[in-house]
């Protein structure tokens, strides 16, 4: 849930978890849903491109000028966790610009320890893939385990990789305990509906506070 000190200003969410698990396809599935009802902006981290932001451009899933690629040159967490500065540097900036309802932060490919600073961001997703197999949520880690929401990505690839969905499902649920975890196919349901739910029920949830 996003922090009680929020101060009165856009809601900021990050997006993270490891290489290849679709945070990219996530956020311009949320930019798809929700650009018609409130403003938002994007921020995407690379170490050394600017990959990341040139697919949500390319997809035209915002206009160019919402997005900001952040090139962090080192460990992705390092830029959204430790040393904050250049994100919160592109965040500032793009909402002074045009002042968002809704922040996007995606962060760089990272492993299970890849957390957001709370400075940076009011809340966090963290998204895992099914190809890493099913024994990757009970690995851990505060990725999986202190994430607002965490997201078991590309589940049409189970019976493809050996995965059961119900040991990813009962294993999230026991390390996570009351907070949610949702199982999607990107590539079968590109509206990330559940997720999409998720992120107005925090919209809602900030506007009360």
């Amino acid at each position: 849930m996003p922090r009680e000190d929020r101060e009165d200003r856009a809601l900021r969410i990050g997006v993270g978890g490891p290489v290849g698990s679709g945070k990219t396809a996530l956020v311009a599935a949320l930019c798809r849903a929700l650009r018609a009802e409130l403003s938002l902006v994007v921020v995407t981290n690379d170490i050394y491109t600017t990959e990341d932001a040139d697919f949500l451009r390319t997809h035209g899933v915002l206009p160019d000028e919402r997005i900001r690629a952040v090139r962090t040159g080192c460990c992705p967490h390092t830029a959204i966790r430790d040393d904050i500065t250049a994100n919160l540097d592109a965040v500032e900036d793009l909402t002074a610009r045009h002042d968002p309802e809704l922040v996007l932060v995606e962060s760089g490919g990272d492993n299970l320890t890849a957390t957001f600073s709370y400075g940076l961001i009011d809340a966090q997703i963290f998204v895992l893939d099914v190809a890493g197999g099913d024994k990757v949520p009970r690995k851990g880690g505060p990725g999986v385990t202190r994430s607002d929401l965490l997201v078991i990505n590309k589940i049409d690839l189970a019976p493809l990789v050996g995965a059961d969905l119900e040991v990813m499902r009962r294993d999230a649920r026991a390390l996570r305990g009351d907070c949610p975890t949702v199982l999607i196919s990107l590539r079968q349901q590109p509206d990330a509906g559940a997720v999409v739910d998720w992120v107005r029920n925090q919209l809602r949830s900030a506007a009360r506070r």
